[in-house]
């Protein structure tokens, strides 16, 4: 249980980094409700391509910090295992927030496709 508080709390400071810094600078809500034609959802869809794309960039860092804790956990000492598991919790959100922005990206693909 002593692991699970910190996880839930470093997860909830990473997602409100990257909301804080948005590097794809778009009112979400209304590009959402006023989207109606072919380049609208072409707009969104890229949008969340980026954003996965980031997503998964973010995961990469952390599986590079995650290998070098395992490598030189002496250096770490009774910390090193909280590192690997502050890693591999970021790892796993970043992974997941990536495939979901690409079932956004491909959603909004879709309705592309089909907007006149």
């Amino acid at each position: 249980m002593k692991t699970i508080a910190p996880l839930v709390l470093v997860a909830a400071f990473a997602l409100l980094g990257s909301c804080a810094i948005n590097p794809h600078p778009m009112d979400m809500t209304r590009a959402v409700q006023s989207a109606t034609t072919r380049s609208d959802h072409d707009a969104l869809a890229k949008h969340y391509e980026d954003a996965a794309k980031e997503m998964r960039a973010n995961a990469d860092e952390h599986k590079k910090m995650l290998a070098q804790y395992q490598a030189k956990k002496d250096i770490y000492g009774k910390h090193a295992q909280d590192l690997m598991n502050h890693c591999q919790g970021l790892i796993r959100i970043y992974d997941q927030a990536a495939a979901e922005n690409i079932a956004m990206a491909k959603s909004h693909r879709e309705m592309a496709a089909e907007a006149k």
